[in-house]
């Protein structure tokens, strides 16, 4: 466990050394000042009496400040899921290839770790990268409308850790095809593949009827079987925003079963990792 954790340790301390990740995070606190700065609430008791953005009036009516606020917790929620996965697979496309560096792998594979380790490692140190950022620009707006408005709304982190399984799924299939094939673009496509093929999979149920009855249907509804469901996973949080319960049985089954895709797709990326010779 210790080998897999410096492992971890090891790529966050490459990702801060990167440009890349840097502007990243140099853009989301952008975003964050320009709405710190940007937006103009206006509460009066409890009541949200008028808000404003760079100027401009966006709503008049006094409402109750916590009801006026759930479209903008709703719709930061779907913006830190969604964005925050599909900026990881493009910023993070490059971590598990560079692993397989000529001369670095050659170095790892001399010290006292397992391959297994150096896979897990890799995995989680991704892992805490992409919650870490998402949950920096989650709960980064959070604290801006709390102190504005004394609202605090908690759909923004849930999206943020609901994003990080998410990525997992994701992750996971990223690096099973760096392990067969050793390239950061091919890796983002695999990335992005399996990110529109899961939001379709979330919404097989309702995609279904589109195809005729039988053979095509069918074949449909095996493939998307087994594919984590993250458009279904993204939907939590915006229900939490709206102030509706949380459907803990239904959320624990998603998650449940994106971490066992998980599981399976880095199982297949150990194998081939086994097989390969340096």
């Amino acid at each position: 466990m210790i080998p897999t954790l410096a492992i971890a340790r090891d790529l966050l301390r490459e990702a801060r050394a990167r440009r890349w990740t840097v502007a990243l995070l140099a853009g989301v606190t952008l975003l964050l000042l320009l709405a710190a700065f940007g937006l103009k609430l206006e509460v009066v008791d409890g009541a949200l009496a008028a808000s404003r953005f760079l100027g401009r009036s966006v709503h008049g009516d006094i409402r109750a400040a916590d009801v006026a606020l759930r479209p903008l917790f709703e719709a930061v929620a779907y913006l830190v899921f969604y964005g925050g996965t599909l900026l990881g697979v493009v910023a993070c496309a490059d971590f598990a290839p560079a692993l397989l560096a000529p001369g670095r792998i050659e170095h790892l594979l001399a010290l006292p770790v397992r391959r297994s380790e150096l896979v897990l490692g890799t995995f989680l140190g991704v892992e805490l990268l992409v919650f870490a950022g998402a949950l920096y620009g989650g709960l980064g707006l959070t604290l801006i409308v709390a102190a504005k408005t004394g609202v605090v709304g908690f759909a923004p982190a849930l999206a943020a850790l609901l994003g990080a399984v998410a990525f997992s799924g994701v992750y996971a299939v990223m690096v099973a095809v760096t392990m067969a094939v050793r390239s950061a673009a091919l890796s983002a496509v695999a990335g992005a593949v399996i990110w529109v093929l899961g939001i379709v999979a979330g919404n097989r149920a309702a995609l279904a009827p589109l195809f005729e009855p039988g053979l095509a249907r069918t074949v449909f509804l095996l493939l998307t079987a087994p594919l984590p469901r993250l458009s279904a996973l993204a939907l939590h949080a915006p229900r939490l925003a709206n102030g509706l319960p949380l459907e803990g049985r239904e959320l624990a089954i998603q998650a449940g079963g994106t971490a066992l895709f998980a599981a399976a797709a880095l199982a297949l990326a150990l194998a081939a990792f086994e097989r390969k010779d340096f």
